[in-house]
């Protein structure tokens, strides 16, 4: 089963061109029928140009756009990958925790400690070469949502679908987290391995300094970031449609606030190190600095190591719906316009 790709995903922003040259269609449409009504009725002065017709003009714009659309889609270069190949290139497995539960919903940094911590990852991600990264969510519970990989492409995808909502238990099992981040490494691969665990360490319930120093004895180190600022901030929540802030029993609103000193506990029992994050610096940048001097190891990976570019087919169809919207004109043809295939002949009539 064949691969296909585009070699230049980005130059596909132009299609949004295309519905804005629709509406803009439609506004010419409208503009001129409103020009036309000032002289009289619009369907009497219609009349009045029996070889104008609107389909041809409507035809012409329509193979227009399909010339367009073909001619961005080539310059995307759409390729199919013909050959599967095992490729060895020297890497890292890193696996991601990522909390959360609600208190990552608190705004003392914005937008949130949850969506702040998400672009981080994401930014992570892009800057991955060689390496191998997964994801876990975990509140009360911990749950894998990106197996170890190197597909990027969809790791990204399912980060970007990450919420609160996840994990139906809520808390902080940090060492759950842990304990299958460390199991989830590739079996067979023998290079450095760390975890990294992005949380606000709020509501801390099991042995996750156990777990680090578990992790650590498997030649795993885990390194730690804290999403929150010292003072805290309330946890918004939506109820009834309305935007209010969790309370606790006493109807006193609840200020989640960083719990530091686990974090740094936890990064040193796992040969790690604890970043603090805020709202210029979300700090997975000096992670990743210290986790990129770790020892690489070959991982292999099956992909397609070899695409066949299918973009002359695609300037071919759209030279095609060019050339199809030049050769027509948008009055009726005369001589077409004589041909009666079905009347009568008025001569014998």
């Amino acid at each position: 089963m064949n691969s296909f790709r585009f070699a230049h995903p980005e130059y596909l922003y132009l299609l949004i061109l295309i519905p804005l040259l629709v509406l803009g269609y439609w506004i010419l449409i409208g503009y001129n029928k409103r020009r036309v009504e000032k002289f009289g009725n619009y369907q009497f002065i219609q009349a009045l140009m029996p070889n104008k017709s609107s389909f041809r003009k409507g035809l012409i714009f329509a193979l227009s756009l399909l010339a367009a659309v073909f001619l961005i889609f080539a310059i995307a270069q759409p390729q199919f990958g013909s050959k599967m190949r095992k490729i060895k290139k020297k890497g890292i497995q890193i696996m991601v925790a990522l909390d959360v539960s609600n208190s990552m919903l608190a705004e003392d940094i914005k937008p949130s400690r949850l969506e702040r911590a998400k672009m981080a990852v994401s930014k992570l991600t892009d800057k991955l070469n060689n390496d191998q990264i997964g994801l876990i969510v975990f509140g009360g519970q911990a749950y894998t949502q990106i197996p170890i990989t190197s597909d990027y492409a969809s790791a990204k995808m399912f980060l970007s679908s990450v919420n609160t909502q996840m994990v139906p238990v809520q808390g902080t099992a940090i060492g759950s987290a842990i304990e299958l981040a460390t199991k989830s490494f590739s079996p067979d691969y023998t290079g450095s391995k760390a975890i990294i665990v992005i949380t606000d360490g709020e509501n801390h319930e099991d042995d996750a300094i156990g777990a680090a120093t578990t992790a650590k004895e498997q030649g795993i180190k885990v390194f730690t970031l804290g999403m929150g600022l010292p003072q805290g901030a309330p946890v918004p929540v939506i109820r009834n449609q309305q935007r209010t802030f969790i309370k606790d029993k006493s109807g006193k609103t609840v200020i989640s606030k960083l719990n530091e000193n686990m974090l740094k506990k936890i990064a040193q029992a796992g040969s790690g190190s604890y970043v603090r994050a805020n709202n210029t610096n979300i700090g997975l940048n000096a992670i990743f600095s210290e986790i990129n001097k770790m020892d690489k190891k070959a991982i292999s990976t099956r992909q397609y190591a070899e695409y066949d570019d299918q973009f002359p087919y695609f300037i071919g169809a759209s030279l095609l719906f060019f050339a199809l919207s030049m050769m027509l004109i948008e009055r009726k043809n005369k001589w077409l316009a004589r041909v009666n295939i079905f009347g009568k002949d008025k001569k014998h009539a």
